[in-house]
């Protein structure tokens, strides 16, 4: 099973050029059966790039997290403190082999007809 993820261009890009082998979450997918996860660039991008298997979840506290991945995290540890602000538990989806589309794709093409705030289920 797939799901699709909203990640900023920026943190995409570094998903792609393999720098950001992490990408963080708040909460995450209740279905243990979800093996990729296809990202969309949100705006000003706005399409579907590529998809990502996931090699692990990591899951513990905040600091913890940033300690096992801080150095693959591709963001600094300011902006990850500061998006994990109030939280106690992280997330951490451990980014696996990495296909980028030859061709970008519209939300429509996954029968979506907006971007999730955090993640939809593929079928």
């Amino acid at each position: 099973m797939k799901v699709l993820l909203s990640i900023k261009p920026e943190f995409a890009e570094k998903i792609f050029d393999g720098t950001k082998k992490f990408e963080f979450r708040k909460t995450i997918f209740k279905d243990t059966n979800v093996r990729k996860v296809v990202v969309y660039a949100s705006a000003p991008v706005q399409k579907v790039i590529g998809e990502f298997a996931i090699s692990d979840i990591l899951n513990d506290d905040v600091d913890t997290i940033w300690k096992k991945t801080y150095r693959y995290s591709g963001i600094s540890r300011d902006f990850y403190l500061s998006y994990f602000s109030n939280k106690e538990k992280a997330y951490a989806i451990k980014i696996g082999k990495i296909t980028r589309y030859r061709q970008a794709r519209d939300l429509s093409d996954y029968n979506l007809s907006f971007a999730p705030q955090s993640f939809a289920y593929l079928r």
